[in-house]
């Protein structure tokens, strides 16, 4: 979980520079993370259905809402769409029992050694 917490933040911080080539990357290296969840621990103990279900029924949308907006290069709509997927993570980790691990919108750069800035 920690490779996602970290594409996490840096979708943010790449979406918020605008860079919106990297947004792309991390938004698809989210979605390897994802799958690579629903691979290699397909089942939980206390979801109420298996781990590739839960992902496709609560992250699907929003993860596809939030590719349109980074391809019409919408600010806006990116700002929108972040918060909308971050409020999903959080349903997904509700749903298996996961619900003390709450993900929030990143506030602080951990990464000073990348630029999130558009390349010029």
């Amino acid at each position: 979980m920690t490779l996602t917490q970290m594409r996490h933040a840096k979708l943010w911080f790449a979406g918020q520079a605008a860079n919106w080539p990297l947004a792309a990357y991390e938004l698809d290296e989210l979605q390897e993370g994802m799958q690579d969840a629903a691979t290699f621990h397909p089942t939980h103990k206390d979801a109420p259905l298996p781990v590739p279900a839960l992902i496709e029924k609560i992250m699907k949308d929003p993860v596809q809402q939030l590719e349109k907006a980074i391809a019409a290069r919408d600010a806006g709509g990116f700002a929108q769409q972040f918060d909308a997927l971050t409020e999903a993570c959080n349903a997904c980790h509700r749903a298996t029992n996961f619900g003390f691990n709450v993900v929030t919108k990143p506030s602080v750069n951990p990464y000073s050694n990348q630029s999130f800035q558009p390349p010029q």
